[in-house]
């Protein structure tokens, strides 16, 4: 029997989510993955990108005490998740490591006992449990040149080699729309596996063989899980995505230490791994009826 913040339970992981006003992908893709019994849960905030600019990044506190973001969390928290994560990892990338400590510090005061994460420290545990340094960073079409900087040193940071960058690119009818209004405009809803998966073969084949050890996909609004298995079948290498991260730190951080199967053959070998400093899982918590 083990005991939480919430009581004791015996339900498998409830995954909490916290998502952007109108990003509909990491639900959307985490429900996919999510193993037989385990629930997602989100809550919506505005997204901090006034329209028609590029993003640069958010202060932690400004975000994390942002009225929409203290809701969220307080309805999260009082929903029962497990955990909270904060699916927008651009923040992160602009703030570095400091950015994540202190968001999670300041939005654990509204969250209910429930353990908050950000999608980038998923992503980095994820990279350090598959054992690579050397992705190939398959960037969102909306992502502009500040946030592939940001991104290169984020990564920098958490040990995986620089400048090694390249961009997913839409069909030409988008072409005249402005690169950082491309997913408020719905360029989220055309992007297909099959398109995903052809890009970044020619990406990783057009490189000198051993340039890259894996692939990335730090974007939570690009919908690119649906092309891991078939590009790791490809290409023979893992393949991580901000959202299979989200998932994966989610299961393995579950307060009673038991991560349900998700099928690698279909979301992917990260879900093989273990998380760095993980303990065996007890024994199946039981919970007293309300």
């Amino acid at each position: 029997m083990t005991a939480t913040a919430h009581g004791t339970v015996d339900h498998a992981p409830r995954v909490g989510l916290l998502v952007i006003h109108n990003d509909p992908v990491p639900e959307t893709e985490i429900w996919r993955m999510a193993p037989a019994g385990v629930s997602v849960h989100t809550a919506r905030f505005e997204c901090p990108r006034a329209d028609d600019t590029e993003y640069v990044g958010s202060p932690a506190l400004a975000l994390a005490d942002a009225p929409d973001v203290v809701r969220g969390l307080d309805h999260l928290g009082r929903t029962g998740v497990d955990s909270i994560t904060l699916c927008f990892g651009s923040s992160s990338f602009f703030g570095g490591p400091g950015f994540d400590t202190a968001f999670v510090a300041a939005a654990a005061r509204h969250a209910h006992g429930a353990a908050v994460h950000t999608a980038a420290t998923a992503i980095t545990e994820a990279l350090t449990a598959v054992a690579v340094t050397r992705p190939l960073v398959v960037m969102p079409p909306w992502f502009t040149e500040p946030t592939f900087r940001a991104t290169d040193a984020y990564l920098r940071t958490a040990g995986v080699a620089g400048d090694r960058i390249v961009q997913f690119a839409l069909s030409s009818p988008w072409d005249t729309i402005t690169r950082y209004n491309a997913f408020d405009a719905g360029a989220h809803w055309t992007i297909a596996p099959d398109a995903v998966h052809r890009q970044v073969v020619d990406a990783y084949r057009a490189a000198a063989a051993g340039t890259y050890d894996s692939v990335l996909v730090p974007g939570s609004g690009f919908p690119a899980q649906g092309a891991v298995a078939s590009l790791e079948k490809t290409l023979g290498v893992p393949v991580i995505t901000s959202n299979q991260a989200v998932l994966w730190h989610a299961l393995r951080s579950t307060p009673y230490r038991i991560a349900p199967a998700v099928d690698p053959t279909l979301h992917g070998t990260l879900f093989t791994r273990r998380m760095r400093g993980e303990r065996d899982a007890e024994a199946t918590p039981v919970r007293t009826p309300v």
